[in-house]
């Protein structure tokens, strides 16, 4: 399990020490180390990153060709026990109104994302065994199957049996953060609830690996450590751990960037631009291989300026509300959308940007 490998890599991370010698080395290496991925990182050289850019478009287009695959979010329920600090579904926001899609509801919102031309979906509940149980979950994917041909669910984390109870049904892929890797910090965001159990959940991707799941996508949610590269440094090394592991498997990356007015805690490292754009560009040319998300969590202008510089994968026309797609609602979703151009719009700047749209990933026989 990665849990051994975590605390190595952790103590490997305090003892590194970063020298900016040699960094241009980096740059004509076939594959570089985690120590070479460590100095791009912490690199502040706006040089250095537009060489950091210009290298990640070259591997994106040679491993993934020239295609952004399109995704649509879609929220099933938002009750949730967790009392997560950061999140607009937490516990701790007594104001939300608490909503749960019936299954004929679940299907009027898939047939209208289908009509915008997704055939990959993203299922997302809050953290509640009794009002989002697995048998609900099931029967969302049964009626996902209908329409898609890649299904992912974004909720708790599961056992093995039930991971593998879902993919029999038809489940491709998991979404799961493990939000901080910096144990101490994961227990206080995370006050009381199943999400508390740093561990079940770091251990997650293993047990859906291990049922069956085809595609798994980890991240970290940056602004909750002060230390953004040492949550970005063990993401990559956690997926590069599954990757290896698990070499049948796709394994996707996101980086998504809290808000400061989305959070009730005060978020002391906003990750800038500059250095957002600095840790997916390191990512890529340190796991060439390796899926890179970003959501409408983001800017229009970073969305567009991140295309061909290493992102693989865009969520488009999002919802963060419960039934936002068919319902007119003013209830407040898990995060503020910053990019809220159509699915028609965000096509037009893909394919001005010399890349194709793409709306499947695989198609099951």
């Amino acid at each position: 399990m990665f849990k051994e490998i975590l605390q190595k890599e952790k103590e490997f991370f305090l003892n590194f020490k970063n020298y900016d010698n040699h960094i241009n080395d980096i740059f004509i290496k076939e594959k570089i180390t985690k120590q070479d991925f460590l100095k791009l990182l912490f690199n502040e050289d706006d040089l250095i990153l537009e060489k950091m850019a210009l290298e990640s478009k070259i591997i994106t287009d040679k491993f993934f060709g020239k295609t952004i695959l399109l995704y649509a979010p879609l929220y099933i329920s938002n009750y949730c026990e967790n009392e997560c600090v950061y999140c607009g579904f937490s516990a701790l926001n007594r104001e939300l109104k608490r909503k749960k899609l019936k299954l004929e509801e679940i299907e009027k919102e898939m047939i209208i994302l289908k009509e915008k031309s997704f055939n990959t979906i993203l299922l997302l509940t809050g953290d509640d065994r009794i009002n989002s149980d697995i048998d609900y979950i099931a029967e969302a994917i049964k009626i996902a199957k209908k329409y898609f041909s890649e299904i992912l669910i974004e909720i708790y984390a599961l056992t093995y049996e039930e991971y593998k109870y879902l993919v029999e049904l038809g489940l491709t892929g998991l979404t799961i953060y493990q939000e901080t890797y910096d144990e101490k910090l994961y227990d206080k965001l995370h006050l009381a609830g199943p999400k508390k159990n740093f561990n079940f959940r770091l251990e997650a991707p293993d047990r859906a690996a291990k049922a069956g799941i085809k595609e798994i996508n980890i991240g970290c949610l940056l602004g909750l450590n002060k230390n953004a590269v040492f949550d970005v440094y063990l993401t990559a090394i956690h997926a590069d751990y599954l990757l290896r592991k698990y070499p049948d498997i796709e394994i996707s990356i996101s980086y998504p960037r809290i808000q400061p007015a989305e959070a009730k805690i005060k978020i002391e490292n906003f990750v800038s631009d500059r250095n957002f754009l600095r840790y997916i560009t390191a990512t890529r040319i340190f796991l060439q291989r390796v899926g890179l998300n970003v959501s409408t969590r983001e800017k229009e202008i970073i969305r567009d300026n991140l295309i061909g510089l290493g992102i693989t994968k865009m969520s488009a026309g999002s919802k963060t509300t419960v039934g936002g797609y068919h319902l007119n609602t003013k209830d407040k979703g898990q995060f503020e959308i910053s990019d809220k151009r159509s699915v028609e719009e965000i096509i037009e700047v893909i394919i001005k940007k010399g890349y194709r749209p793409e709306f499947t990933n695989w198609v099951k026989i």
